[in-house]
């Protein structure tokens, strides 16, 4: 059951993969260009997302597609995929070694199928609704870690935040004191897959896109983790607002934020 669909998600991941190393600290920076304040696209990035777009066209011609860099195309009513091409731009183009390749396919109930590659590492995260999820062909699932007390966390906070920026800062003090460690690395999409894995306990961050979450929450849910908003609710998928991780760890992290 959704086989095809999920070798689609893998193929399309690997190929913008693949293209992204081609330009790896290699990036002309004449073709940068900012989209808004600190928020750069390159032409690694639209190459990527071209790939990606034109593999998953040929091969469900009857889906539409959103992509951060062309937007919503296509028929909108039925599976559409949701691709981030590059996330973790700003690494990619200071030539950090931290970015990956995001390919998902929503429907109106939401992610079927979903697929996280790291070409750097050669790391393949992959889930199905219902399926489970896999790291490397291998099952995967969330930590054990009992709690809050001592959890390795993710997090991550962008210019694009504003003024919510204070509301996040407000809530560090609280985590921070309790946390083993707090990590800031970039990339959603790979903050998610290492929740999913059990690297992190947990991982929370305001005001994300959907395609920075779109294989990733489904790599989650199927490796028994819980995703709400910050005040506990199901509105992240519309906000962007994440609180993520094992059950006991969520748990914490959301009356730490003060839900």
């Amino acid at each position: 059951m959704l086989e095809a669909e999920r070798e689609a998600c893998i193929a399309a991941a690997q190929a913008g993969g693949r293209l992204l190393l081609t330009y790896f600290r290699k990036l002309d920076p004449s073709t940068i260009s900012e989209k808004s304040k600190n928020d750069l696209v390159s032409e690694a990035d639209r190459a990527s997302e071209a790939a990606i777009q034109k593999l998953l066209a040929d091969r469900f011609p009857g889906h539409g597609f959103l992509g951060e860099e062309t937007g919503l195309t296509g028929p909108v009513e039925g599976p559409v995929w949701i691709a981030d091409p590059l996330d973790g731009t700003l690494n990619f183009i200071q030539g950090l070694p931290h970015w990956c390749v995001s390919v998902a396919l929503w429907d109106p109930q939401g992610p079927l199928a979903g697929c996280i590659y790291d070409p750097l590492r050669e790391d393949l995260f992959v889930a199905v609704r219902g399926g489970g999820a896999t790291w490397n062909g291998k099952p995967m699932r969330v930590s054990a870690q009992p709690g809050l007390t001592g959890a390795f966390l993710a997090t991550g906070f962008a210019w694009q935040l504003g003024d919510r920026f204070e509301i996040f800062a407000r809530t560090l003090p609280a985590i921070f004191h309790r946390a083993k460690a707090i990590r800031r690395g970039g990339s959603a999409a790979l903050d998610l897959a290492h929740t999913a894995c059990g690297i992190y306990d947990g991982y929370y961050e305001m005001g994300l896109r959907k395609w920075d979450f779109a294989a990733g929450v489904l790599l989650l849910q199927e490796a028994g983790g819980t995703i709400t908003d910050w005040q506990g609710g199901g509105t992240w998928v519309e906000t962007g607002d994440v609180v993520t991780g094992n059950p006991p760890v969520q748990k914490d992290l959301l009356a730490a934020l003060g839900a």
